[in-house]
Order: structure tokens, then sequence, then C-alpha cells
């Protein structure tokens, strides 16, 4: 460490090294490459690198500290309702609130990946194009509805950005991430909304964008962009990945197609409690602060990454989670790995390979006994 005749006292002669433009990275094909589904696992998440306990969590995106004490003892007051069946009504009408939309226009469902499922499954489409590197779910849930799924692979020389006009004009289907889950990158709305037209439904997965202070390019409350569905998660920021609650904001002819698919009382009385709870005045205060945090402590984290001349950083990141290319980053990862700390692999994602790495924002102790590891661990490697 700095001061201690470590490596990152060394190596941070050159400046800040991220992706200027993303120029000089490898990693993903030309845009709109088609790419073999069997080359990468998209069954693979963020939770298998931490299942066998004992390692600081950097590789999933679920906020630390969570669920806060107030939402626990609410979802445990739910406890005593369970012999009834579950009545989502009163969460449908907070979530609507909440984002000022009618209640017609929400769809609870249990976590984002069963909003995916219910898309591959209901809805009519021929030609869906998922836009990669994202979430693989969406594409994997296509797949088993027995969909052949095109893509479009944003590229590191450009930062990952979005050209709506990568999109082919025939796609009936177009699923994006915002900000993108593994990039961390923060597309405008207005870019998103070039992507929607008669006759194609567009996909956005806000999932993240709770962690976004001010959420600036959130399409969750627009009723003006045509066959729009944006999904949200409350797993993430609340610390509820073990519930399972998340919600589709669309069209009601679109909600009423996905809540045929869905199987009776899909979504059981903790988690809409949950849901509930979440949406109130003081909840959304207390997202809106652990944003800023969350801002903050990424500013930490990417100052610290800024010293090793082999870390090199996905510009202008808007999420909890930040995306590094590092040669040798599996080698890297597994050395991490050994030293304590669980970090997110980045080749199961299209358009990745093993030389990145997605690490989860956390506290700054946290972060400088990571940076302190990953020191160790690209001397060990020579990366």
């Amino acid at each position: 460490m700095r001061g201690s005749g470590g490596r990152r006292g060394r190596v941070g002669r050159s400046g800040r090294r991220p992706l200027p433009g993303g120029r000089g990275l490898a990693g993903s094909g030309p845009r709109g490459t088609a790419m073999n589904a069997e080359s990468h696992d998209l069954r693979h998440h963020g939770d298998a690198e931490v299942r066998d306990g004992g390692l600081t969590d950097l590789a999933v995106n679920v906020r630390t500290g969570t669920p806060p004490v107030w939402l626990r003892e609410r979802i445990a007051a739910s406890l005593t309702s369970l012999a009834a069946y579950p009545d989502g009504r009163a969460a449908r009408a907070a979530v609507a609130a909440r984002h000022g939309l009618p209640v017609e226009r929400v769809l609870l469902t249990a976590g984002a990946a069963e909003a995916f499922v219910l898309i591959a499954r209901a809805l009519r489409v021929s030609r869906p194009v998922v836009v990669h590197p994202q979430f693989t779910e969406p594409e994997a849930a296509l797949r088993d509805a027995g969909h052949h799924v095109a893509r479009v692979v944003l590229r590191a020389e450009d930062g990952f950005r979005l050209d709506p006009s990568a999109v082919p004009e025939s796609a009936d289907l177009v699923v994006i991430g915002n900000p993108t889950n593994p990039t961390s990158v923060l597309h405008p709305a207005a870019e998103l909304a070039r992507l929607a037209r008669p006759g194609r439904t567009l996909v956005v997965d806000e999932a993240f964008m709770d962690a976004v202070p001010g959420e600036p390019e959130a399409l969750a409350a627009r009723t003006d962009v045509p066959g729009l569905v944006v999904l949200r998660s409350l797993t993430k920021t609340w610390g509820l990945a073990g519930l399972r609650i998340g919600y589709v904001l669309a069209g009601p002819g679109t909600v009423a197609r996905l809540e045929r698919a869905q199987p009776l009382w899909p979504v059981g009385t903790p988690a809409l409690a949950a849901a509930e709870a979440c949406m109130s005045p003081r909840a959304l205060a207390e997202a809106a602060e652990a944003a800023d945090r969350i801002a903050a402590d990424r500013a930490h984290l990417l100052a610290g990454l800024a010293e090793f001349d082999e870390v090199r950083v996905v510009p202008a990141a808007a999420g909890p989670f930040v995306l590094v290319r590092i040669d040798r980053a599996d080698e890297v990862r597994a050395r991490l790995r050994a030293l304590g700390f669980a970090a997110r692999r980045g080749d199961t994602f299209p358009g990745l390979d093993r030389d990145w790495l997605r690490l989860a924002v956390r506290d700054r102790a946290t972060t400088n006994r990571f940076l302190q590891a990953l020191d160790q661990a690209l001397t060990l490697v020579g990366a």
C-alpha cells in the first residue's frame, strides 16, 4: 500500500487509467456481432461466487447492512396474516402512487427475474433482440421459451455506450438495462426512447435505477413511449434477494397479458408487505440517502483503482458496481478468493471475456482492505 513499499506506491506514476472512450480495449465483438449462446454461462450469477461463505462479498450487488430494522419489523408483522391468501392491492396501489401511475399499469412479481420469464412466455414476439453486455437472465428466459435471440453487443471501444441505430429495425422486442449490469453505464433516457416504435416492445431493466441519485434517466413514470415495459427490483437496495419482490410498469394491455401468465398468488404476503413499506416517503428518503452514499463510496473505489496501471475501468460508472479489465483477471480473481474477497467473473456476460471483473461498491473501510488484497493479487499473478 501507499507508503509501505507496495505496488500501489509505484504504479500511480502514470496517473488515472480508466477507459477514455473505451479505446484500446478488447473483449467485445463488433457492433451487432452474433455470438454463440453456448460460449457464455447465462445462468451464472454473482451469488455463485459467495455460496461457500467466509468471503468478503464484492460479487453480489445487494446493498450491505440491509434490510434495515424497520423493514424487517414490517415483514415480521405480516407473518400473523399467513393463514390468509395474499392480497396485493395495497402494495400495487403504493407502487402506482410512487411513480404517479394508475394501478392498471403496475404488476407485482417475484423479483425482476420472474418478469423476464413472463415477458418471454406471454408476449407474442418473433424477433427479440438483447443488448449486451447486460444481465443474462432476459436472454436465458427467452431461449428457454423457444425464441431465437439476436444480440447487439456494445463495444468496450465505445465505452459500452448505446448507438440506437445498431438495433435492427425488424426487432419486435428489445431488452436493455439502465444503468446496465455489469458495465454500470447509465444510458440517456432520450436515447432509449429512440428505440421505441409501434409494434415493438421495449423492455428497460431499471433494477439499479434507485441507486442513481435523482434517477435522472428513469423511464418508469413515462406513458408516452410506445411499447415501453420498465422492470424494477426491490431486492438490491433493500436487501430482499431472499424474499423475491419486484414489479413491472407497462401499458394496461401488456400488464394484463403478463398477469394472465402468472400463477395464482405469485407474490407472498411478506413480500407484499415489503413492497408497500418500500414505497413510503420514509423509505424513499432513505433510498435517496443510500444512493448518495453509494456515489461517494464508488468515487472512493474508483480513486483507489486508478492507482493501478494494470486496471482499466469502464468510465462514468453510475451503478452500485464497476466493471474493470485486467490482463489475466481470472487468475487475479482466484488470488483474491484466496485472500478472502469474492469478485464477479466477467466471462459469463456476452461481450466480455476472462479479463473482466465486476466489483460491487462497498463502504470505504471494506474498499481499502480490498485494494490491499488487489495489490497482493496483482503481484502474485504478475499481471
